[in-house]
Order: structure tokens, then C-alpha cells, then sequence
């Protein structure tokens, strides 16, 4: 193996260099490798690598002390080289040095130079600056302004900067010897002021910025220099304002109103929150003018606009929910024979034709009325933000008028007509009654009304005379609507009185207060006596959904009075046999549960009575003078007590007559 130095590169590893060695010698491997081992040729072997091993390190020894001499002398070079440098480095410093003190001479010398030269240069600029001051002063004074600077808009920068000056000098000037060019001065002052003010303004509408920071740099000397920013704020709220409201005002007035609204309410709280820093002692009134001044053509025409937006908003909203029933609105009130025939029929029981069949429709609907007082609570909502405060009662009694003629004439009263034409004649058999129901959708409506009147109107008129006329209106309208319910519940109960009536007509027979066989009834009441008390069970309690508060105790009372007589009146049509009275004193002591519903004492308190009454077709006759004395019976009219006693078959018979003479 040839011994060279790459044999020794790291890693190296002496026991493995070793064992390759010994490896590749011919005799030097294992005893078992395929030649026998020979330990005089290994050893041999070593001691020539030893030798080479001795050579190779002599001549790398050569190599490295060849290298380090090389290295020393090269080393000797660079730093000859380096000290040569610095010392080249050291004389460049020292004639930078120099350099820069004859710089600093120089510029010593030019400074002194210039302040000479400043020193001659602006006494003579002023000079020459007085000089054409005194020119355009002298046009002033002789009252003909000749300078092209004075004629020429393009130059109107130079003309501020000329008359700025002028008009300071001026003002040093003795008053009673210059007064008229001093007024001249000064009026061309403030005409230039205004004209660099419009100029402002129409390169901001412009949008040329850098138009509008030259004009702004200009105007920085002049006294209306702040009004220069008035000028940029309200115009920036104007084109916003602008843009905002005029895109919408004639193609989409709902959008319009509420843009208006928004912005003028976010433009008064802004300017609430501007109070609060140091603006000046007139802060407020220079805030309220400044908003007036951009809102004041919108606002002047907000509530005729309001009003026709809720005038054209509520007429569509009645015509799509009369679309959505297929419903072609009656004209009412117009004077036509089939009007006044209509009437005369809703006021008596004349029966002048048959009722309008509405198929159980009310014409009422919670959705549409939610609907319109959503969007008058928003107009009230705008009228008071955007009404001016000595405006703002008639502008919302205006809201509240057009609110009353949607939802209260032409929905509810116009429910309520329709109502009224819907109600059978009493005679009619088997009618359905809405009325009620439109009776109980008409009050819960009229609730809603009533709660935005006190919520949303009330706060803004409280404190005005409109107050009295909102007052008035609104019961005014209350009362033509209780006109109308009244007379659509008396009629109602007519109905149903007439329904009770036909009942009893066709389900009572003569036969069941005189039965053929006195020994053989086994009924505890009649059958019409059944069917009444279930119809008047149903329309109690049809009417305690469609009451509220004491009206339920009224209509109940009137309907209960109304039964107990038509009941009074239906038993004296019949005579009866012993068994016949027991019969109706049943029927009767059934009413009288049936009275209970109503809940009502007077109504109980009859039947009680009508109860003793029917005892009298029962008693023994020896006691009839004894029973009429009783409790019950003895302040009625002792015709009506010999009235009753008359319906018994045996009246005659027994001598009973003797017994009221």
C-alpha cells in the first residue's frame, strides 16, 4: 500500500489504518484466510511502512518550514505596505485639513460679501418696492386704476399682494386728509377678498386642490381669511349633503325623507359635540347658522313633502290589502237611493232588502294598521327633528290629520259601514253575526291609535293651542265610531233576539205545556227551551271576545234584559195544565242557568222573578193570594200576576179570577 498524505486526512483512525495494513499484505491476514499466516512478512512488511512512513514525514516537515518562511517574508511585505499607507493617509489628512480651513476663509469672506451686498441690495429693493407702492397709490388718489395688475383676473394673485400692502399703509394714514382714498383702498380690498373667497370656492367645486392651496396661501394675509374656512366646511357639507338628498328627492321621496332626517340629526349632534371645545362666546348661534344654511332649502319644503309622501304612502297601502281581498271599495256616503235605503235599514228593522253578504270578512287588518302607524311613528319621529320648534305643532297636528283620515275613516269607519251593512235583518233565519268581531278588531285598533296619540303626539303639542284641537278631533272621531258600534251592537242583538224568537216558533208546541197524558212526561225541559240556552250560551260568550271592560257588562245587560223579555212575552202566548206549568217552571229554572253565564245581577235577578211567576201556574188556588205575597212577587203589578194566573187551564173552572178582584 502506497504511503501519501491523503491517507492521514481526518477522520483518521490508527487501529483501522493499522488492520487495513495488515490486511493487504500477503500473510498477514487471519489462519483461516486462504493463505497461511506469515508473521516474518508482516513484520517485514511493518518495518518498510515504518521507513516510508519516515520519509513522507521528512518531507512534509520541508514542505511546512519552506511555507513558514514564505509566510514570515510575505508578512515582512504587507507590513512594509501598510506603514507605507499610513503615512500616504497621514499627509492626505493634513491636506484636507488645510483645505477645509481655506474653504472655511472662503465662505467667512463670501458671508461678509453678501451681507455687504444685502446691506446696498435691500434698502434699494425696498426702494424700489416703496416706489411702485407709491405709483398704484397715486391711482388710488387720483381715482383712476390704470395698472394692468388691477384690470386683469389672471393676475389677481399680484393685485392681493399690492392692495394687502396698501391697505396697511393706509390705515397709518391721517383720516381727514385721506379719507376717500382710504375708502377706496379699502373697498378694493374687500372686493378682492371677495373674489379670491368665490375663487376659492369654485376651484373646490372643482375638486383642483393645489388651485385651492394657492388661493388659501393668498388669502392668509387678508382679514376674511377665516371666513375662507367657513367657506371650505359648508361647502364640503353641501356637496354631501347635496349629493346625499338631491339624487333622491323627486325619484324616491321615502329614501329622501330618511336621508334627511339622518343627516340633519348626525349633523346637529356633531355640532353639539363641537360646543364643547373653545369656538367663541356666539358658538351656539354660529353652529345653528351654519346648519341652517345648508339645510334651509331642504327643510322649508320637508313637511309638504312629508304630507304627500304619507298621503300617496297610506292610499297605496288600504289599496293593496283591499287588492289582496278582491275587494272594489264601496263609495260611502254618496248620496244614492241604495245609500240612503242602506241607512234607513242600518238605523230601524224595516226590511228594505237583503244585508251584504261579507262572508265573515271584517274588513279590518292588524297588518295594515301596523303598517300606517309605523309609518306615521316615523314622520313624527322626522317632524319633531326637522320642524322648526314655532312650526312643529302644526306641522305634526298636520301628520296627525292625515293618520285619522287613513286609519280612521277610510279603514275603520269604512269597516265598520260595511259591518253595519253586513247585519241580517232580525226576522233572518240561521244568520251569521260578525259584527262583533268587527266591533272586537275595531276597539284593539283603536288601542294602538289611541297608544301613539299619547306616546309620539302628546309630547309635541302638549304645550301649544293645537293640543285643544287634537283633543277635540280625537273624540270627535271617537264619538262617530261609538255611534256606529252602537247601533251595529243593538242591531247585533236584535239579531239575535230575532234568532231566539225563531227558534222557539218552530221548536215550542202548543202540546208541551198541555201534554196529552199528564201522567207520562219524562222530559226535565223542552226542546226549544234546550236549543235557546245553547244559542244564548254561544253569543255570551261570542261577546265576551269581542267586549273589553265595562262594554262587556253592558252589552250583556242589554242582550240578558232582551231575553228575559222576549222569554216573558213567549210564555204568555201558551195555556197550562198542571203538569204543563211544572213543565215550563223547568224551562224556566233553565233560563235562569243560563242567565248565570251573563254574570249580570239585574238579568239573574228577573229570571228569579219570572221563576216565581211561573209558580203561580201551579199552585193550589187557595194559595195563590199567599204565593203573590211572597217576596218575590209582591211589588209587581197585580195585573201581571192575574195575567199569568190567567194561562192556567183551570182559570175558569176554580173561580181564580175571584182572587184579584
Amino acid at each position: 500500500m502506497a504511503t501519501t498524505a491523503h491517507l492521514f486526512e481526518e477522520p483518521f483512525d490508527a487501529d483501522e489504518y493499522i488492520e487495513r495494513l495488515a490486511w493487504r499484505t500477503p500473510g498477514g491476514g487471519s489462519k483461516g484466510g486462504a493463505e497461511a499466516f506469515d508473521p516474518k512478512r508482516l513484520l517485514e512488511e511493518f518495518q518498510n511502512h515504518i521507513e516510508e512512513l519516515k520519509q513522507l514525514d521528512e518531507k512534509i516537515q520541508r514542505k511546512v518550514e519552506k511555507l513558514e518562511h514564505q509566510c514570515h517574508r510575505e508578512a515582512k511585505e504587507f507590513a512594509h505596505k501598510v506603514q507605507d499607507l499610513q503615512r500616504s493617509n497621514q499627509v492626505a489628512f493634513q491636506h484636507f485639513q488645510e483645505l477645509d480651513e481655506h474653504i472655511s476663509y472662503v465662505a467667512t469672506k463670501v458671508c461678509h460679501l453678501g451681507d455687504q451686498l444685502e446691506g446696498v441690495n435691500t434698502p434699494r429693493q425696498r426702494a424700489v418696492e416703496a416706489q411702485r407702492l407709491m405709483t398704484y397709490f397715486n391711482e388710488f388718489l387720483d381715482g383712476d386704476l390704470r395698472s394692468d395688475v388691477f384690470n386683469n383676473p389672471d393676475k389677481i394673485k399680484e393685485a392681493a399682494d399690492i392692495i394687502q400692502k396698501l391697505h396697511l399703509i393706509a390705515q397709518e394714514l391721517p383720516f381727514d386728509r385721506f379719507a376717500d382714498v382710504k375708502a377706496k383702498i379699502a373697498s378694493k380690498y374687500h372686493d378682492l377678498e371677495r373674489q379670491l373667497i368665490q375663487e376659492f370656492t369654485a376651484a373646490q367645486r372643482r375638486g383642483e386642490i393645489g388651485r385651492m392651496r394657492e388661493v388659501a396661501a393668498v388669502l392668509l394675509h387678508f382679514k376674511g381669511y377665516a371666513h375662507c374656512v367657513d367657506v371650505y366646511i359648508k361647502q364640503c357639507q353641501e356637496a354631501h349633503v347635496k349629493e346625499k338628498l338631491d339624487g333622491t328627492r323627486h325619484s324616491d321621496v321615502e329614501q329622501y325623507l330618511k336621508n334627511l332626517y339622518d343627516l340633519y340629526t348626525r349633523t346637529t349632534g356633531l355640532a353639539t359635540k363641537l360646543t364643547e371645545f373653545n369656538l367663541g362666546s356666539d358658538k351656539h348661534t354660529f353652529l345653528s347658522k351654519l346648519i341652517k344654511s345648508i339645510f334651509s332649502s331642504y327643510l322649508e319644503s320637508y313637511i309638504d313633502m312629508e304630507r304627500e309622501y304619507l298621503r300617496t304612502r297610506g292610499a297605496m297601502i288600504l289599496q293593496r290589502y283591499y287588492d289582496s281581498k278582491n275587494h272594489q271599495k264601496r263609495p260611502v256616503g254618496a248620496g244614492s237611493i241604495q245609500d240612503l235605503k242602506e241607512r234607513i235599514r242600518q238605523r230601524t228593522n224595516l226590511p228594505l232588502g237583503p244585508s251584504i253578504d261579507t262572508h265573515g270578512e271584517t274588513f279590518l287588518s292588524p297588518e295594515l294598521v301596523v303598517n300606517l302607524l309605523q309609518e306615521t311613528r316615523h314622520a313624527f319621529e322626522r317632524c319633531h327633528r326637522l320642524s322648526d320648534p314655532s312650526d312643529l305643532p302644526k306641522n305634526a297636528f298636520s301628520i296627525f290629520l292625515l293618520l285619522v283620515d287613513h286609519l280612521c275613516v277610510e279603514h275603520i269607519d269604512y269597516a265598520l259601514e260595511i259591518g253595519l251593512s253586513a247585519i241580517p235583518s232580525p226576522d233572518a233565519k240561521n244568520a251569521n253575526l260578525y259584527f262583533l268581531d268587527v266591533v272586537q278588531q275595531a276597539n284593539s285598533i283603536f288601542h294602538l291609535f289611541d297608544k301613539q296619540f299619547n306616546d309620539q303626539l302628546m309630547p309635541l303639542i302638549s304645550s301649544s293651542p293645537k293640543l285643544a284641537e287634537c283633543l277635540h278631533k280625537k273624540k270627535e272621531v271617537i264619538e262617530q265610531m261609538e255611534v256606529k258600534l252602537d247601533t251595529g251592537i243593538d242591531r247585533t242583538l236584535n239579531c239575535m233576539v230575532g234568532q231566539m224568537k225563531h227558534i222557539l216558533a218552530t221548536e215550542q208546541k202548543k202540546t208541551d205545556f198541555r201534554p196529552e197524558d199528564e201522567n207520562n212526561v219524562m222530559i226535565q225541559y223542552t226542546t226549544a227551551c234546550s236549543k235557546v240556552c245553547a244559542y244564548v250560551s254561544r253569543q255570551v260568550e261570542h261577546v265576551r271576545k269581542s267586549m273589553d271592560g265595562k262594554n262587556v257588562d253592558t252589552v250583556l245587560t242589554e242582550l240578558g234584559i232582551r231575553f228575559h223579555r222576549l222569554i216573558h212575552e213567549h210564555l204568555q202566548q201558551y195555556s197550562y195544565s198542571s203538569m204543563g206549568g211544572m213543565l215550563a217552571i223547568c224551562d224556566v229554572a233553565e233560563y235562569r242557568r243560563c242567565a248565570k253565564d251573563f254574570r249580570v245581577p239585574l238579568v239573574l235577578q228577573l229570571f228569579d222573578t219570572l221563576h216565581a211567576l211561573c209558580n203561580l201556574l201551579v199552585v193550589a188556588p187557595d194559595n195563590l193570594k199567599q204565593v203573590c205575597s211572597g217576596e218575590q212577587l209582591t211589588n209587581l203589578d197585580r195585573n201581571l200576576l192575574h195575567a199569568f194566573v190567567q194561562l192556567r187551564v183551570d182559570y175558569r173552572s176554580a173561580r181564580l179570577g175571584r182572587h184579584f178582584s
